[in-house]
């Protein structure tokens, strides 16, 4: 897993920051002295994996860079309710501005990552679960960064690095096989993916030879059929309806991936929290 590059989130953290922070935390300026010190620890309250520790970080340090973080734990790792994740040192006040921020983060991707970790176990395997373009804007990279983590694999990045056909491609080319035609007709250096949505685009689509054919909200048992019908010609796709549930009978079918949305776009955010006080010895656990 490919560390996240700090480019990637140093624009998006001062955002948010500016977001939250505004002209000041004025309930903290106002309760706690600017002097006061302070030790944080941030723990898992539920079964979770992480991804973002890197960026909660961050956040910490753009609002003081005084402030000492310290992981003590991994992103990719599987954490059990009551596990510690981080502690925080610095001024008290730093620490309780930057806190939901840096949650924000931390418990998004963590999400993200813990979700995936479940597809990834229950395919046993057998396939790959990838992810899909369907991030909240501005935050696919690290979306993409927090399935990495999890376990799962990363499809196309965007636009640009990957041809993927889908069915108002289809409908404005005239066709599968046309669709496919132009662009090898381009000359692109990129793997062709089209999508299919029943056994006659099935059928087009393999004799046109793609690198990849997505069946597209097939039922089991015309995706066997499908499968069946493809043979090697192509890799196989599966998207479309695809929940938890149904990955241990999909993996069975012969398919090499499945791009699951679900991931980016409706993953429950972890339970994590931070715990901050002016006693270091009763906020360490």
């Amino acid at each position: 897993m490919t560390p996240l590059d700090p480019a990637l989130y140093r624009d998006l953290v001062q955002r948010a920051l500016r977001e939250d922070i505004g002209a000041g935390d004025v309930t903290t300026e106002t309760l706690v002295p600017a002097d006061a010190q302070g030790r944080g620890v941030l723990l898992a309250k539920s079964d979770c994996v992480l991804a973002g520790l890197d960026v909660a970080k961050a956040v910490f340090l753009d609002v003081d860079p005084s402030i000492d973080f310290t992981a003590r734990r991994m992103d990719g790792s599987r954490c059990h309710a009551g596990d510690l994740i981080a502690t925080v040192r610095g001024r008290a006040g730093s620490l309780l501005t930057a806190e939901r921020t840096a949650l924000n983060f931390l418990q998004h991707l963590s999400g993200i990552a813990t979700l995936t970790n479940q597809f990834v176990a229950a395919t046993r395997g057998l396939v790959t679960i990838l992810d899909t373009r369907k991030t909240i804007p501005t935050l696919r990279a690290l979306a993409k960064y927090a399935v990495q983590c999890g376990g799962g694999t990363n499809h196309r990045m965007g636009l640009y690095d990957a041809v993927l056909i889908k069915d108002n491609h289809i409908r404005l080319a005239g066709g599968v096989a046309e669709a496919i035609r132009r662009v090898r007709a381009r000359g692109l250096k990129l793997p062709i993916e089209v999508e299919a949505q029943n056994l006659a685009e099935v059928d087009e689509a393999a004799s046109a030879g793609p690198d990849v054919i997505m069946l597209d909200n097939m039922d089991d048992a015309t995706m066997g059929e499908a499968v069946r019908r493809i043979g090697r010609r192509a890799r196989i796709e599966v998207s479309g309806g695809i929940t938890l549930e149904r990955i241990p009978a999909l993996a069975t079918l012969g398919i090499d991936v499945v791009s699951v949305g679900a991931l980016t776009h409706s993953a429950p955010a972890a339970d994590i929290s931070l715990e901050i006080s002016t006693d270091a010895g009763s906020a360490a656990r």
